[in-house]
C-alpha cells in the first residue's frame, strides 16, 4: 500500500478516552462499570448519542433521551451528568505524531461531536476548546458529525473525507479508539488502527507508514 493520507479520530486519540471519566462517574454514583458504554452501544445508530452527534436534538433533548435509555436498563442517569466528562487530557506524543505525518501525507480528522457540550463546568469546556484550538488547525480537512448530519460508523463519512483529501480509501490509514468505527474504514480498504494506548498506536502507525515516531513525549 502506498500511503497518501492519515485520517484521525479526535477524542480518545489526541486526548485521553472519555470512557475513563465515564467509569469514574459510574463509581461515584454506585452504578455498574461500563454502564454508559453499554447505553451508547444500544441502538447505536438512533440512540440519544447518535441523534445528538447528528445535531438532531439539543442538549435538553439529549438529557431526556439518555435518561429514558438508562432507565430502561435499570439505572437512571441524566445525560446532563455525562456531558461534562467528555473532555480529556491532551496526549502530546499523539500530537507530535500528527505533525510528523503532516510532513509526509495529507491529514484529516473525522470526529463525532456535538454542537454544545452544555456542561455546567466551565473548566471542562475550556479544556476541550484548548485542545481543539491546539490541534485542529494542523489538519488539511475536518469533518464534524454535528455539522454534516452524518456520523461514524456510517461509511459515507469516510468517503466524504476521501473526497475532501482527493485520495482513495486504499491509500489511507485510519485511527480511532472505537472498534465499531474502525470496521467500516477497514471494509472500505483503509488500514485501520484501533487506538488502545499511545505506545501500541505509534508502533502500528510506524509499521503502516514507514515513519519513525518519538518514544518520549516532547516537552
Amino acid at each position: 500500500m502506498s500511503v497518501e493520507a492519515v485520517i484521525w479520530d479526535f477524542g480518545g486519540v489526541f486526548t485521553s478516552s472519555p470512557f475513563e471519566a465515564f467509569n469514574r462517574l459510574e463509581a461515584e454514583k454506585g452504578l455498574p462499570k461500563d454502564l454508559i458504554r453499554r447505553i451508547n452501544a444500544t441502538n447505536h445508530h438512533d440512540n440519544a448519542w447518535a441523534k445528538f452527534e447528528r445535531n438532531e436534538v439539543d442538549a435538553a433533548g439529549f438529557d431526556a433521551l439518555f435518561l429514558a435509555e438508562s432507565t430502561a436498563l435499570g439505572h437512571p442517569l441524566r445525560g446532563a451528568e455525562v456531558l461534562p466528562k467528555l473532555s480529556g487530557a491532551v496526549r502530546p506524543r499523539m500530537v507530535a505524531a500528527l505533525k510528523t505525518c503532516k510532513q509526509h501525507f495529507k491529514v484529516g480528522c473525522i470526529t463525532n461531536n456535538v454542537v454544545s457540550m452544555h456542561s455546567p463546568g466551565q473548566d471542562e469546556i475550556q479544556r476541550a476548546a484548548g485542545a481543539m484550538g491546539q490541534i485542529m488547525p494542523l489538519f488539511d480537512a475536518i469533518i464534524e458529525s454535528s455539522k454534516t448530519g452524518v456520523r461514524k460508523p456510517d461509511p459515507k463519512i469516510y468517503l466524504m473525507m476521501c473526497d475532501l483529501l482527493a485520495v482513495a480509501p486504499a491509500n489511507c490509514v485510519y485511527l480511532d479508539d472505537l472498534g465499531i468505527n474502525c470496521k467500516p474504514a477497514a471494509a472500505l480498504g483503509m488500514t485501520a488502527i484501533k487506538v488502545v494506548d499511545v505506545d501500541q498506536t505509534l508502533a502500528e502507525l510506524a509499521r503502516a507508514t514507514g515513519l519513525t515516531f518519538d518514544a518520549e513525549a516532547p516537552a
